[in-house]
């Protein structure tokens, strides 16, 4: 896919242990302003999420915050520069973000990240879209992930190209790359077993 305008970015609300993480938010935050990609995020003004905003902004990007307004007292989201929209519900919200979205990328993150890679992975699958997913796999965190799905393809519960589904890169670096060469998810992951 080339010529993206807007990418929405999945990731946490909190730090992380490693300063790494922030610091590969602030490398993407910089990649996209330097390529005029809008970033669509949860809105939130804390963690990761938070650095990854503020650097587009501070590199001359735009930011399209999407926050519940329960969220707005709890995760500050009020960002400076960033086009915020209060949403009612947290369906409401991921709803939103890809519709304004032409791909997603996921840095590592929580439960709520979890909730929005699952939920935008299981949309593919279901050919409800076809935009690239990126995982950036900084220091092995999506390992798991990935063990998880390897268990539910090896018990029979999906087939194996749903890892068609999403591209894993190491860094963001190589995440404009990756969305150029997202593969198109293949029907069979969903007609399979029909």
């Amino acid at each position: 896919m080339e010529n993206i305008k807007s990418l929405c970015v999945f990731c946490g609300s909190r730090l992380g242990s490693s300063p790494a993480f922030e610091e590969s938010a602030k490398q993407l935050g910089e990649i996209l302003a330097k390529r005029n990609i809008r970033l669509v995020y949860g809105g939130g003004g804390v963690g990761i999420m938070r650095v990854v905003a503020e650097t587009v902004i501070e590199n001359g990007g735009q930011v399209t915050g999407i926050i519940p307004k329960f969220l707005m007292e709890y995760e500050v989201g009020n960002v400076d520069g960033v086009e915020t929209t209060v949403v009612e519900s947290m369906h409401e919200r991921k709803n939103l973000m890809f519709e304004h979205s032409d791909a997603f990328v996921i840095l590592p993150g929580g439960i709520g990240t979890l909730d929005e890679t699952m939920e935008i992975m299981t949309w593919k699958q279901l050919q409800v879209h076809a935009k690239p997913i990126i995982l950036v796999n900084q220091n092995g965190f999506w390992d798991p992930l990935i063990g998880l799905l390897e268990q539910v393809i090896d018990n029979g519960f999906a087939h194996p190209k749903i890892m068609d589904l999403f591209t894993m890169v190491k860094s963001v670096d190589d995440v404009m790359e990756a969305i150029s060469e997202a593969p198109q998810p293949d029907k069979i992951v969903l007609t399979s077993h029909l």
